[in-house]
């Protein structure tokens, strides 16, 4: 790789930062730190914020579906991390131009999508109670 690569990536997907080649680097530790931190904050739901009041009748519920959240969300964090690094490769042996003007969309609806689902998912058990 050359010395100094794609570091920043605008809303359309242009290069528009540059640095040393060392930086590819801390994406994956990025996202290794979030998936432990994520990964040890999903073993305490009962400190998640709920849209409604816990109790002992829909615990299981909440904590299951909140916990289920977070696990997608580690997947999909992965996932993010792992196609820039990818795509910032290719940028560099020059079979891409940028991250694609697909790349922006797709992670919004990546992430939220399914918070939206699992909030809706958490009022349906709220209204059946």
């Amino acid at each position: 790789m050359p010395e100094i690569i794609p570091t920043h990536f605008n809303g359309i997907g242009k290069a528009d930062g540059f640095g040393n080649k060392a930086n590819i680097l801390i994406l994956p530790f990025v996202s290794t730190l979030l998936f432990v931190g994520l990964t040890i904050l999903n073993k305490y739901p009962h400190v998640f914020n709920y849209p409604s009041e816990i109790t002992n009748e829909n615990a299981l519920h909440h904590y299951t579906n909140a916990t289920r959240l977070i696990r997608y969300l580690k997947l999909i964090i992965v996932i993010i991390f792992g196609l820039i690094v990818f795509k910032t490769i290719q940028n560099v042996k020059g079979s891409a131009d940028g991250l694609g003007t697909w790349f922006l969309p797709s992670i919004i609806a990546m992430i939220f999508i399914p918070i939206i689902y699992f909030l809706m998912n958490t009022n349906r058990k709220k209204k059946n109670n």
